[in-house]
Protein backbone atom coordinates (compact mmCIF):
# COMPACT_ATOMS: atom_id res chain seq x y z
CA UNK A 1 0.00 0.00 0.00
CA UNK A 2 1.17 4.17 -0.61
CA UNK A 3 1.07 4.25 3.54
CA UNK A 4 3.13 1.50 3.96
CA UNK A 5 6.04 -0.29 1.62
CA UNK A 6 5.54 1.42 -1.56
CA UNK A 7 3.31 3.36 -3.99
CA UNK A 8 1.76 2.91 -8.03
CA UNK A 9 3.86 3.06 -10.89
CA UNK A 10 3.03 2.32 -14.34
CA UNK A 11 2.81 0.52 -17.54
CA UNK A 12 -0.82 2.22 -19.09
CA UNK A 13 -1.08 1.90 -20.00
CA UNK A 14 -1.89 3.37 -20.35
CA UNK A 15 -0.92 5.96 -18.04
CA UNK A 16 -0.45 6.70 -18.87
CA UNK A 17 -0.25 4.59 -22.05
CA UNK A 18 3.61 4.95 -22.88
CA UNK A 19 3.40 1.42 -24.08
CA UNK A 20 1.85 2.48 -27.36
CA UNK A 21 3.44 4.40 -29.62
CA UNK A 22 2.98 5.40 -33.47
CA UNK A 23 5.19 3.39 -36.01
CA UNK A 24 7.69 5.81 -36.98
CA UNK A 25 10.96 5.29 -38.51
CA UNK A 26 11.46 1.92 -40.53
CA UNK A 27 14.70 0.57 -41.60
CA UNK A 28 16.08 1.62 -45.40
CA UNK A 29 15.74 -1.77 -46.62
CA UNK A 30 11.84 -2.12 -48.11
CA UNK A 31 12.08 -5.96 -47.33
CA UNK A 32 12.82 -5.25 -43.98
CA UNK A 33 10.65 -6.92 -41.31
CA UNK A 34 11.51 -4.67 -38.15
CA UNK A 35 9.55 -1.35 -37.66
CA UNK A 36 11.30 0.86 -35.04
CA UNK A 37 9.62 3.98 -33.36
CA UNK A 38 10.33 6.73 -30.81
CA UNK A 39 8.23 8.72 -28.49
CA UNK A 40 8.98 11.55 -26.31
CA UNK A 41 6.53 13.72 -23.83
CA UNK A 42 6.57 16.51 -21.21
CA UNK A 43 3.95 16.29 -18.41
CA UNK A 44 2.32 18.73 -16.52
CA UNK A 45 2.23 15.60 -13.83
CA UNK A 46 2.78 12.03 -13.93
CA UNK A 47 -0.26 10.10 -13.18
CA UNK A 48 0.00 6.26 -12.99
CA UNK A 49 -3.76 4.80 -12.39
CA UNK A 50 -5.16 8.01 -11.01
CA UNK A 51 -1.80 8.17 -8.71
CA UNK A 52 0.46 11.28 -8.83
CA UNK A 53 4.28 9.73 -9.02
CA UNK A 54 5.60 13.09 -10.04
CA UNK A 55 4.57 15.59 -6.77
CA UNK A 56 3.24 17.62 -9.27
CA UNK A 57 5.48 18.48 -10.82
CA UNK A 58 6.59 18.32 -14.67
CA UNK A 59 7.95 14.83 -15.56
CA UNK A 60 9.97 14.01 -18.95
CA UNK A 61 9.30 11.03 -20.51
CA UNK A 62 9.98 8.93 -23.63
CA UNK A 63 11.08 5.67 -24.96
CA UNK A 64 11.40 2.83 -27.96
CA UNK A 65 9.39 0.38 -29.37
CA UNK A 66 10.92 -2.15 -31.99
CA UNK A 67 8.57 -4.78 -33.66
CA UNK A 68 8.43 -7.31 -36.12
CA UNK A 69 5.69 -7.61 -38.31
CA UNK A 70 4.44 -10.83 -37.07
CA UNK A 71 3.76 -9.09 -34.44
CA UNK A 72 6.04 -9.60 -31.70
CA UNK A 73 7.61 -6.52 -30.14
CA UNK A 74 9.86 -5.30 -27.69
CA UNK A 75 10.63 -1.77 -26.00
CA UNK A 76 11.84 0.70 -23.23
CA UNK A 77 10.61 3.65 -21.36
CA UNK A 78 10.99 6.12 -18.37
CA UNK A 79 9.81 8.96 -16.71
CA UNK A 80 11.31 11.29 -14.45
CA UNK A 81 9.36 10.78 -10.70
CA UNK A 82 9.50 12.77 -7.57
CA UNK A 83 12.31 11.91 -5.32
CA UNK A 84 10.77 12.75 -2.16
CA UNK A 85 7.56 12.19 -1.87
CA UNK A 86 7.39 8.97 -4.29
CA UNK A 87 10.24 7.06 -2.09
CA UNK A 88 11.42 5.52 -5.13
CA UNK A 89 14.37 7.52 -6.65
CA UNK A 90 13.97 9.80 -9.30
CA UNK A 91 13.61 7.61 -12.25
CA UNK A 92 11.47 5.16 -13.45
CA UNK A 93 12.95 2.40 -16.17
CA UNK A 94 10.03 -0.09 -17.59
CA UNK A 95 11.15 -2.82 -20.25
CA UNK A 96 8.48 -4.42 -21.61
CA UNK A 97 7.75 -7.43 -24.63
CA UNK A 98 4.57 -9.42 -25.99
CA UNK A 99 2.71 -9.79 -28.79
CA UNK A 100 0.15 -7.71 -30.66
CA UNK A 101 -2.44 -8.26 -33.85
CA UNK A 102 -5.24 -8.88 -35.24
CA UNK A 103 -7.68 -11.50 -34.21
CA UNK A 104 -10.63 -10.29 -36.90
CA UNK A 105 -11.34 -7.05 -38.86
CA UNK A 106 -12.32 -4.50 -36.03
CA UNK A 107 -10.62 -6.63 -32.96
CA UNK A 108 -7.26 -6.36 -31.68
CA UNK A 109 -5.18 -8.41 -29.09
CA UNK A 110 -2.46 -7.52 -27.18
CA UNK A 111 -0.22 -9.71 -25.03
CA UNK A 112 2.74 -9.39 -22.74
CA UNK A 113 5.37 -8.99 -19.83
CA UNK A 114 6.63 -5.78 -18.52
CA UNK A 115 9.18 -5.16 -15.84
CA UNK A 116 9.31 -2.37 -13.64
CA UNK A 117 12.56 -0.86 -12.30
CA UNK A 118 13.87 1.83 -10.30
CA UNK A 119 17.72 2.31 -10.67
CA UNK A 120 17.92 4.70 -7.96
CA UNK A 121 16.13 3.86 -5.19
CA UNK A 122 18.00 3.18 -2.51
CA UNK A 123 17.98 -0.23 -0.50
CA UNK A 124 15.72 -2.58 -0.67
CA UNK A 125 13.33 -4.11 -2.67
CA UNK A 126 11.57 -2.49 -5.32
CA UNK A 127 11.84 -3.75 -8.93
CA UNK A 128 8.34 -5.75 -10.01
CA UNK A 129 7.26 -7.68 -12.89
CA UNK A 130 3.74 -7.42 -14.52
CA UNK A 131 1.43 -9.47 -17.03
CA UNK A 132 -1.12 -7.39 -19.36
CA UNK A 133 -3.38 -8.22 -21.80
CA UNK A 134 -5.97 -6.25 -23.80
CA UNK A 135 -8.94 -6.95 -26.33
CA UNK A 136 -9.00 -3.15 -28.91
CA UNK A 137 -12.08 -2.41 -30.89
CA UNK A 138 -12.57 -0.58 -33.62
CA UNK A 139 -16.05 0.66 -34.90
CA UNK A 140 -16.25 3.59 -36.97
CA UNK A 141 -14.31 6.24 -35.17
CA UNK A 142 -14.42 4.82 -32.05
CA UNK A 143 -11.96 2.72 -30.71
CA UNK A 144 -12.19 0.88 -27.27
CA UNK A 145 -9.92 -1.02 -25.15
CA UNK A 146 -10.41 -3.67 -22.52
CA UNK A 147 -8.07 -4.74 -20.52
CA UNK A 148 -6.45 -6.98 -17.55
CA UNK A 149 -2.86 -6.86 -15.56
CA UNK A 150 -1.55 -9.01 -12.75
CA UNK A 151 1.40 -8.67 -10.71
CA UNK A 152 2.10 -12.49 -9.37
CA UNK A 153 3.34 -12.33 -5.84
CA UNK A 154 6.83 -10.56 -4.92
CA UNK A 155 9.20 -9.68 -2.26
CA UNK A 156 8.40 -6.03 -3.65
CA UNK A 157 5.07 -6.03 -3.33
CA UNK A 158 5.06 -7.57 -0.10
CA UNK A 159 4.81 -10.94 -0.57
CA UNK A 160 1.46 -10.51 -2.35
CA UNK A 161 -0.21 -9.70 -5.83
CA UNK A 162 -1.82 -7.42 -8.03
CA UNK A 163 -5.23 -7.00 -10.20
CA UNK A 164 -5.48 -4.48 -12.47
CA UNK A 165 -8.93 -3.96 -14.68
CA UNK A 166 -9.45 -1.20 -16.85
CA UNK A 167 -11.64 0.09 -20.09
CA UNK A 168 -10.43 2.61 -22.40
CA UNK A 169 -12.37 4.61 -24.92
CA UNK A 170 -11.39 7.09 -27.59
CA UNK A 171 -13.67 8.78 -30.27
CA UNK A 172 -12.28 10.75 -33.24
CA UNK A 173 -14.41 13.81 -33.79
CA UNK A 174 -15.23 14.39 -37.81
CA UNK A 175 -13.14 16.65 -39.89
CA UNK A 176 -11.10 17.67 -37.00
CA UNK A 177 -7.91 16.31 -35.25
CA UNK A 178 -9.40 15.83 -32.35
CA UNK A 179 -10.00 12.31 -30.18
CA UNK A 180 -11.97 12.71 -27.33
CA UNK A 181 -10.94 9.74 -24.52
CA UNK A 182 -12.24 8.43 -21.16
CA UNK A 183 -10.43 5.88 -19.22
CA UNK A 184 -11.69 3.79 -16.00
CA UNK A 185 -9.45 1.64 -14.05
CA UNK A 186 -9.91 -1.02 -11.08
CA UNK A 187 -7.32 -2.04 -8.83
CA UNK A 188 -7.35 -5.15 -6.33
CA UNK A 189 -3.97 -5.91 -4.46
CA UNK A 190 -0.53 -4.65 -2.99
CA UNK A 191 -0.78 -1.58 -5.34
CA UNK A 192 -3.43 0.53 -4.02
CA UNK A 193 -3.24 3.67 -2.06
CA UNK A 194 -6.29 2.40 -0.06
CA UNK A 195 -6.70 1.23 3.56
CA UNK A 196 -8.80 -1.91 1.92
CA UNK A 197 -6.34 -2.41 -1.24
CA UNK A 198 -9.15 -1.59 -3.24
CA UNK A 199 -9.54 1.26 -5.66
CA UNK A 200 -10.79 3.16 -8.69
CA UNK A 201 -8.95 5.27 -10.79
CA UNK A 202 -10.79 7.41 -13.73
CA UNK A 203 -10.02 10.00 -16.56
CA UNK A 204 -11.49 11.75 -19.38
CA UNK A 205 -10.10 14.28 -21.74
CA UNK A 206 -9.36 15.17 -25.65
CA UNK A 207 -5.87 15.16 -27.46
CA UNK A 208 -5.34 16.09 -31.26
CA UNK A 209 -2.16 16.58 -33.78
CA UNK A 210 -0.56 20.30 -33.79
CA UNK A 211 1.96 19.97 -35.28
CA UNK A 212 3.73 17.12 -38.08
CA UNK A 213 4.29 14.24 -35.48
CA UNK A 214 3.40 16.71 -32.25
CA UNK A 215 0.13 16.01 -30.52
CA UNK A 216 -1.39 17.70 -27.11
CA UNK A 217 -3.38 16.16 -25.14
CA UNK A 218 -5.25 17.55 -21.66
CA UNK A 219 -7.31 15.07 -19.59
CA UNK A 220 -9.13 15.71 -15.86
CA UNK A 221 -8.13 12.61 -13.71
CA UNK A 222 -8.79 11.15 -10.65
CA UNK A 223 -8.95 8.40 -7.95
CA UNK A 224 -11.35 7.08 -5.99
CA UNK A 225 -11.80 4.55 -2.83
CA UNK A 226 -11.30 4.16 1.18
CA UNK A 227 -8.27 6.96 1.34
CA UNK A 228 -6.30 7.16 4.07
CA UNK A 229 -5.13 10.31 6.04
CA UNK A 230 -2.34 11.35 4.06
CA UNK A 231 -2.75 10.25 0.72
CA UNK A 232 -4.70 12.73 -0.50
CA UNK A 233 -1.93 14.82 -1.84
CA UNK A 234 -1.16 11.63 -4.18
CA UNK A 235 -4.80 11.44 -5.32
CA UNK A 236 -6.16 14.40 -5.52
CA UNK A 237 -8.48 15.23 -8.64
CA UNK A 238 -6.32 17.40 -11.08
CA UNK A 239 -5.77 18.87 -14.68
CA UNK A 240 -3.00 16.90 -16.91
CA UNK A 241 -1.67 18.25 -19.94
CA UNK A 242 0.80 16.45 -22.16
CA UNK A 243 3.16 17.60 -25.00
CA UNK A 244 4.17 14.49 -26.92
CA UNK A 245 5.77 13.53 -30.24
CA UNK A 246 6.01 10.10 -32.00
CA UNK A 247 9.20 9.46 -34.35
Amino acid sequence: MLTSIRSLTVATILSTSALLAAPAFAQDDSDSSITVSANVALASEYRFRGVDLSGGDLAVQGGVDIAHDSGFYVGTWASSLDEDTVGYGSTELDIYGGWSGNVTEGLALDVGVIQYIYPNAGPGEFDYTEFYSSLGFTFGPAEATVGVAYAPEQDSLGGTDNLYFYTDLGVGVPGTPLTVTGHVGYTDGFLTFTDDSKAFDWSIGAEAAIYGPVSLGVAYVGAEGDIPVGAYDFVDDAVVVTLSASF
